[in-house]
């Protein structure tokens, strides 16, 4: 759909319509392609030098009087008027018995409609006609312009969010709108009607996206500062014009972005859309997916995908906020220069998917290196941040599935450390991230109880001088049931007390806790306790 057929002024098909034309037995003879032309005005010629009266894009109502007679001179006349003219409309006559051939061939290589009218008519009635018509046009671009300014004039004032203003100009415009950043990070989208795997998939890849003929984009920017563009894929015309409400919405949301203090506000919001879409499931296919996470930034095919959490441990010595910011960009550098990430805020910590090639060396290293760097000296030495990965994914499935268990199996216990940093990998304890995962079911919930109800009262009638004192030894020798003396001194007790714990354990339970499926089955239950 060209750029004419998007205008609210009437177009040639319309003119060729009019009662007052078809009286005259109108004939198109050449430019037949230019019938989808729009016209900004009428207006009645005659004579050699009726060209310089255009101002272009006007319908040429003549009756060739006065024209030259020599080739030459009609070749002149007829280029000069179709370089300026929508229409030519030509009445036969006493001046002209045919068209002349000139005049033919220069419309039909401009692509202006050249329309013969056989029969006589009044000019002043069509010029009245199509007058009435642009004028009404304009009338009606000027209420609608002003409508959509309201709209968006109140979205402001609520101060909507970023998505909402692109779900409403989709609407208004019958189309796909899509808010892109300066990266060409899709930020919002709003399909209407368009299958979001062809909608998204020119943003799937670097550079500037290859829009579909008939696309309006504009710039959103303020202040010489341009923050990404607003896209609206085809759709119907609208009687402001349609690149005229996206210019209406880029101002809209360039002002939301100067008056938000936040300079991430888009990227967070990109973020977040992906995450929610992820975990909500609300996708057709892996193709759909696969589109919009790479239109957000994160390259899926040929990539390692790792889900991961990262948050602070104890008193940063600041406000949460420059905690979160240290954290957030320790993980970019990182991740940097070859991997992609998507970071979202959840509760106290940092949700992020990370997309790096194959074989590429450990996160942790990296992070730890970061954070050595961007921690501030006055941080007290007992802080630490906690990263957790997921299990690594190839597919979209794997990925929302390693996802999924990751928010559910929140942190375990004796994560690695390097530095600063913890690193809990649910790789390397798959079984601590399945209980953990199923531990909000009620029938683990029910079995965990069952298994360490003895030693849960025994340990709340110790009082608080000794909390959860045997389950804190139960834990300690989970993890080392075959070296006593390194579990005593995990536990901080001597050898001695460690075993008069365990002695006691075993009679409270009426459990061997040399048995290996008495083993398996308390740690399954100690996994499962909050």
């Amino acid at each position: 759909m060209n750029e004419a057929a998007q205008s609210p002024l009437p177009i040639v098909t319309e003119v060729l319509r009019l009662p007052e034309v078809v009286r005259g037995e109108p004939e198109i003879v050449a430019g037949e392609a230019g019938l989808d032309r729009s016209i900004r005005w009428a207006h009645v010629v005659a004579g050699p030098g009726a060209a310089a009266l255009l101002e272009g894009d006007e319908l040429v109502l003549t009756t060739g009087a006065g024209w030259p007679r020599s080739v030459e001179q009609l070749e002149t006349l007829s280029n000069a008027l179709v370089a300026r003219a929508s229409a030519i409309v030509l009445e036969l006559g006493s001046a002209l018995r045919n068209a002349p051939d000139p005049l033919v061939r220069a419309c039909d290589k401009a692509q202006v409609p050249l329309i013969l009218l056989h029969r006589e008519i009044r000019f002043v009635q069509v010029t009245q006609r199509v007058h009435q018509r642009i004028l009404a046009a304009h009338t009606e671009a000027l209420e609608a312009r002003e409508q959509v300014h309201a709209m968006l004039t109140e979205l402001g004032l609520n101060r909507s969010p970023v998505d909402y203003v692109i779900e409403r100009l989709a609407e208004t415009l019958e189309a796909t709108v899509i808010l892109e950043d300066s990266a060409h990070r899709v930020v919002a989208f709003a399909a209407r009607g368009d299958d979001p795997t062809d909608a998204l998939t020119p943003w799937g890849h670097e550079g500037d996206p290859i829009l579909p003929r008939g696309s309006a984009r504009v710039s959103v920017e303020a202040r010489g500062r341009r923050w990404g563009h607003l896209t609206a894929l085809p759709g119907p015309s609208h009687p402001a014009g349609r690149r005229t409400v996206l210019e209406l919405g880029a101002f809209a949301l360039a002002l939301g972005r100067l008056a938000d203090t936040d300079e991430d506000q888009w990227l967070q919001l990109s973020s977040k859309r992906v995450f929610e879409l992820l975990l909500s499931g609300r996708y057709r296919n892996d193709t759909e997916l696969e589109t919009q996470l790479a239109a957000a930034g994160l390259p899926v095919a040929g990539r390692t995908l790792i889900p991961a959490t990262l948050r602070g441990i104890g008193e940063f010595g600041g406000h949460v906020s420059l905690e979160h910011a240290t954290l957030e960009t320790a993980l970019r550098r990182a991740v940097a220069p070859h991997g992609r990430l998507l970071i979202a805020e959840e509760a106290h910590s940092l949700l992020a998917i990370v997309s790096v090639p194959p074989n590429t060396p450990a996160l942790g290293v990296r992070l730890s290196r970061e954070l050595d760097m961007l921690v501030p000296d006055s941080t007290p030495a007992a802080w630490r941040a906690h990263l957790a990965l997921g299990v690594p994914a190839s597919r979209l499935s794997q990925l929302v599935a390693s996802l999924e268990q990751l928010r559910a199996a929140g942190a375990t216990e004796s994560p690695a450390r390097i530095g600063r940093l913890l690193v809990q990998e649910a790789a390397r304890r798959p079984l601590a991230h399945l209980v953990r995962t199923l531990s909000s079911t009620p029938e683990m919930q029910q079995f965990s109880l069952e298994m360490l109800s003895p030693l849960i009262e025994h340990d709340a009638v110790t009082g608080s001088g000794h909390p959860r004192d045997l389950q804190r030894v139960l834990a300690a020798y989970l993890q080392h049931p075959t070296n006593r003396s390194l579990a005593a001194r995990q536990a901080n007790l001597s050898r001695s007390v460690f075993y008069q714990r365990l002695e006691l354990i075993e009679d409270l339970l009426a459990a061997d806790l040399s048995d290996g499926e008495t083993l398996a089955a308390l740690s399954v239950a100690m996994l499962a306790r909050p």
